[in-house]
């Protein structure tokens, strides 16, 4: 894919391709930052709790899944993504209980960096990785003392989490058709985070207030940014729409000062800049070398 294609497709979407993906960044970080808000009264794993039931009940509703008529394999992929669904999450919102949202993020973009880096296999990409790990130097320099080694331990299985996400949720819209494979997964991860979430959570759980605002967290965090990147992605070549889901830690920094007041200081905003070129720089140098089944350009959103 030349540059000439990129820019031609960018051109011919109107860039309204570009700013349905823009909305859906501000969306999910706006859901988590809400989410960090309510972490006082029903805690990171309530949060998750909240987050993965309402996105499971918006999903079964929508998608309305058959139960019959499926292999075994195709359950054991659906139960396989739910679990990481919910390992996904769990780890991403203890990792933001001790961590700023934007450097959280950008720790947890290393997920999909470090598989896009594998599939390239090019020199290039391992230069871009190398680039991101400067820039993660960048965020620990620029203040240690906000780092907790248990906050950088979740973030960084968050990452690892991620990248078992691409990979789990492409064999599942193998096994799947549209959105029946997504929402069984994500009802199994509900499940998952049932009794974390209830002991976390306690008698919160029992104030309206906080469930509502648990289920706008699941509609920003989730229902939105789904929808609008299935549509951006009609519109938009794989390469540009990774790129775009690149910024994905810039857009929390800002979320994160705006909505938290969480300030980030001059070297760890270089280190988020360096993380979002080299993510950017990792698919454009993977555009060409996909793994069967996977789209290693678009790193779905967790």
């Amino acid at each position: 894919m030349s540059r000439a294609t990129i820019r031609g497709d960018l051109a011919s979407s109107g860039l309204s391709a570009v700013g349905l993906v823009a909305v859906g960044l501000v969306c999910q970080e706006v859901g988590a930052s809400v989410a960090v808000l309510l972490f006082p009264q029903v805690g990171a794993l309530g949060m998750v709790m909240l987050r993965l039931v309402f996105s499971a009940l918006i999903l079964l509703l929508i998608a309305r899944p058959a139960m019959r008529g499926h292999s075994a394999a195709a359950w054991r992929s659906a139960l396989m993504l739910g679990g990481v669904l919910a390992l996904m999450n769990g780890l991403f919102y203890l990792a933001l209980r001790e961590l700023p949202l934007g450097v959280t993020v950008t720790i947890e973009v290393l997920g999909p960096l470090a598989l896009a880096v594998i599939v390239a296999r090019t020199r290039t990409a391992w230069l871009w990785a190398a680039v991101a790990l400067i820039g993660i130097a960048a965020l620990g320099g620029g203040g240690w003392d906000r780092l907790t080694v248990t906050g950088v331990l979740f973030a960084l299985g968050a990452a690892a989490s991620w990248a078992a996400y691409i990979l789990s949720s492409a064999r599942v819209g193998r096994d799947f058709a549209g959105l029946d494979g997504l929402a069984l997964a994500m009802a199994f991860g509900a499940l998952l985070s049932l009794p974390f979430g209830i002991v976390d959570a306690g008698a919160a759980l029992l104030r309206v207030e906080l469930i509502a605002l648990g289920a706008a967290v699941a509609v920003l965090s989730s229902t939105i940014p789904y929808a609008l990147e299935l549509i951006a992605l009609r519109r938009l070549s794989p390469a540009v729409f990774g790129i775009l889901m690149s910024l994905g830690p810039a857009t929390a920094s800002v979320a994160g000062f705006v909505l938290l007041g969480q300030h980030l200081s001059a070297l760890e905003v270089a280190g988020v800049v360096l993380v979002v070129l080299a993510s950017a720089g990792a698919v454009w140098a993977g555009r060409k070398r996909r793994p069967r089944g996977i789209d290693a350009d678009v790193p779905p959103t967790p």
